[in-house]
């Protein structure tokens, strides 16, 4: 339960728009093609930002525009590996750029994986985290294009997300984008400026002393605001169509493998 980068900071409010791009860490033991111990992650925060919509519009230009320079900047490279590694893969990407992503809830999806005719290692209810399995069906089911799923249950996020107030559910305005062959590769939401609602959320969770700090950066009025994360490796395995992201790192560290 921790507060990430920038968001555990006051500084960004002084200007709109803000981000880091630099070394993150993983402390899980995660052995995955899409986890590393260390890895690059684009992190930003937006002030003045009410809705999920907007927050969702800003992650999909990142997207697009990004690739789009790439392809412009960098397409020998980027055809080497479409060519040997990923055929197809142009085509999918031509795809995404062109067609709007698509939005579905977190309760929206749940339902699609409990009628999927494929079984799943780990069973889909609601209430219970996504799997790499389900990330992956769910981008297929939706036509092989990113697809932002939002609004999950407060239970599996962190305490900072806003609480969208919506009754037995306890949804917050979270967003994670889902994009072919990789799984999720943006994590964001809204975050919770409400003093009060921070104050009794932190107190149910027992972690007041711990993040009273946090509490007074935000003690005499924050904006509305939200941000997000992008895995840069992450981002390469879905542009070069590389299945394992301990191969688009010079130098790759994991869990009983972090050499300097």
């Amino acid at each position: 339960m921790t507060v990430k980068g920038l968001e555990s900071s006051s500084k960004w409010r002084a200007f709109t728009q803000v981000f880091t791009f630099g070394p993150t860490f993983r402390a899980e033991n995660s052995q995955s093609r899409r986890h590393l111990a260390e890895f690059y992650m684009v992190e930003a925060e937006i002030s003045f930002i009410e809705s999920l919509q907007d927050l969702m519009q800003v992650m999909e230009e990142l997207f697009k525009a990004t690739t789009e320079v790439v392809l412009s900047n960098c397409p020998e490279d980027v055809d080497l590996c479409h060519k040997f590694i990923a055929p197809g893969q142009k085509d999918r990407l031509e795809r995404m750029l062109k067609n709007s992503f698509l939005i579905i809830s977190y309760t929206e999806a749940i339902e699609i994986l409990k009628q999927a005719s494929q079984n799943f290692t780990f069973t889909p209810k609601w209430g219970v985290d996504l799997q790499t399995e389900h990330e992956k069906y769910l981008v297929k089911h939706c036509g092989n294009v990113p697809v932002f799923v939002i609004n999950y249950p407060l239970s599996l996020k962190p305490f900072y997300m806003r609480d969208n107030e919506d009754g037995p559910q306890h949804t917050v305005a979270a967003v994670d984008l889902l994009v072919p062959g990789v799984g999720e590769l943006f994590g964001g939401s809204l975050r919770e400026e409400r003093y009060h609602v921070l104050e009794q959320r932190l107190a149910r969770l027992g972690l007041v002393k711990a993040y009273q700090w946090y509490l007074d950066l935000r003690k005499f009025g924050p904006v509305p605001h939200g941000g997000f994360g992008m895995g840069f490796e992450r981002y390469l395995q879905c542009l070069l169509g590389v299945d394992n992201i301990k191969d688009v790192i010079p130098f790759p560290r994991f869990t009983h493998s972090c050499l300097l």
